[in-house]
């Protein structure tokens, strides 16, 4: 399957596809990669009150509904970025938090972009800290990920994340819809988020 495929379906089929995908930044400061290893699916089919298109258009979900293999970048709790794919056919209004990932190129210049992280497996452990690892900003909101032109790219792992290894609880970081196990993550993986993992 390639990724524009894996991207059609649904959030919640999507999500867990995206398990050791890797997401590249080249920028004039040079290239980061990071192999995404946790992810959180958005509904819009009027089930999810979590997603941010639960209550219809505005002009800041726009970009969720759009085609996907797009780049919805938004500002959270008013301190950082976070970043996500865009899934489903156009107008569905979902898409896939990327919440943790490894640095697999451009380890420097990660960690230039996180000082604080006291160990590699920190520099993109958490929605906020993939985002600065790589680079990305609100400015990057409504780019394509299929296509040369922003500097942007997202390939599926090859070969992908063994079902085996991969696991499924409730959201976090959200008051509504928490419990809906649609967050998805690689068993074992170092890089995913120090949560409650309780999993299916």
């Amino acid at each position: 399957m390639d990724l524009a495929d894996a991207l059609s379906d649904r959030a919640l089929s999507a999500a867990p596809r995206l398990l050791g995908a890797l997401l590249r930044r080249q920028s004039t400061e040079g290239a980061v990669t990071v192999r995404i290893t946790e992810v959180e699916a958005y509904s819009g089919d009027g089930s999810d009150p979590a997603a941010h298109t639960h209550r219809g258009h505005t002009s800041r979900n726009q970009v969720m509904f759009g085609p996907s293999g797009t780049l919805y970048v938004y500002f959270s709790y008013g301190m950082h970025w976070c970043a996500n794919v865009v899934c489903a056919p156009p107008g569905a209004g979902e898409a896939v938090l990327l919440r943790a990932g490894q640095v697999v190129e451009g380890i420097q210049l990660a960690r230039g972009r996180r000082p604080a992280a006291r160990r590699d497996d920190d520099l993109a452990r958490g929605p906020a800290r993939l985002t600065q690892a790589l680079g990305i900003t609100g400015v990057d909101n409504g780019e394509s990920l299929l296509g040369p032109g922003s500097g942007l790219s997202l390939r599926l792992g090859d070969p992908p994340t063994p079902a085996a290894q991969v696991r499924a609880g409730p959201r976090v970081g959200i008051t509504k819809a928490a419990d809906l196990p649609w967050r998805f993550w690689v068993d074992g993986d170092p890089t995913v988020s120090r949560l409650p993992r309780r999993a299916s």
